[in-house]
């Protein structure tokens, strides 16, 4: 089997991952681009996009996808439809297995794998995903200004996200499984004090409820005894967490307790001499599509400059 001798591989699609193609070609670094399974990232599930810089009248998460692929391919970028299975971190040249067994020499690597949002999952929350059903209030919450709409969760996302809603929304429902939130001491209490944020506690969310115009409400079942009753909402925001993608990277790289690449101050540097982390595999805090997409042009400069001060 032929290894193939990689200058710079971008495991992962996504904002950060195809700006860092942009910036690394530019760059004349010759970057090859592994997409992975989900090709864009989980930005490509978002129907309207409109806090993205330069589209005046917005896009969906798919177009804008599209277009950055088509800018890093108008440089000539390599961007191949295969998954990383493996990495071997412990030495320079770094070897990447793909799922069909071929394997490549890196001298660098810039990882852009992203985070995947935890769902409920429910059948019928699968079904309105994109029509009333969210992850992100920064990202569709605007939609829903002055309606009703329930946030599930009782952690710090949902706090935030609730608190959020609050200030845009007519009312915000807390569906939270528990008798008391996981929250840090002041966002429970903010939330407890909001006027318009009414928690109904120690229940799960049961079937979203909707028809074609998209959700109308949501069933939910006490956990004490049982009942179910339903809650007039056209927006459901499940906030119940986030898992990063870095089953590849586990003991091989320095991660947070939830699983997040740690990298260096401002920087882009991993635990490891080389290897460069970008996007929401890093960002447990903002995880928007603008900032994920500048972490990724910071990535491809960190990677250029690296490889000026250590040519194999």
């Amino acid at each position: 089997m032929t290894t193939e001798n990689i200058k710079c591989a971008i495991i992962g699609s996504g904002p950060a991952g195809y700006t860092a193609a942009i910036y690394a070609l530019r760059a004349d670094i010759k970057p090859v681009m592994f997409e992975g399974s989900a090709p864009g990232g989980q930005i490509t599930m978002t129907e309207q996009i409109d806090n993205f810089p330069g589209y005046p009248q917005g896009t969906s998460g798919f177009g804008l996808m599209e277009d950055m692929r088509k800018q890093a391919e108008r440089f000539g970028a390599d961007i191949r439809s295969k998954v990383i299975s493996k990495v071997d971190l412990k030495q320079r040249p770094f070897v990447l297995e793909d799922e069909d067994g071929n394997q490549y020499s890196a001298q660098s690597i810039i990882i852009s794998t992203g985070a995947r949002a935890k769902w409920l999952g429910l059948e019928s929350e699968s079904k309105f995903r994109g029509q009333g059903v969210s992850t992100c209030t920064t990202c569709d919450g605007f939609f829903y200004r002055k309606k009703d709409v329930a946030v599930v969760g009782g952690g710090d996302t949902a706090c935030a996200e609730a608190l959020y809603l609050a200030g845009i929304c007519n009312k915000v429902y807390m569906v939270v499984r528990r008798n008391q939130l996981r929250a840090t001491a002041i966002l429970a209490r903010m939330v407890q004090e909001k006027p318009n944020i009414e928690i109904l506690w120690q229940n799960k969310p049961k079937e979203v409820l909707g028809d074609e115009s998209g959700v109308t409400g949501l069933r939910i079942e006490s956990s004490v005894n049982g009942e179910q009753s339903d809650i007039s909402v056209t927006g459901l925001f499940v906030a119940i967490g986030n898992e990063p993608a870095t089953e590849l990277f586990k003991s091989q790289l320095e991660l947070d307790e939830s699983g997040y690449i740690i990298t260096k101050g401002q920087t882009s540097y991993t635990s490891v001499e080389g290897v460069f982390a970008c996007g929401d595999v890093q960002d447990n805090r903002y995880r928007q599509a603008v900032v994920a997409a500048g972490s990724g042009a910071k990535a491809a400069i960190d990677c250029e400059r690296w490889l000026l001060e250590h040519p194999l």
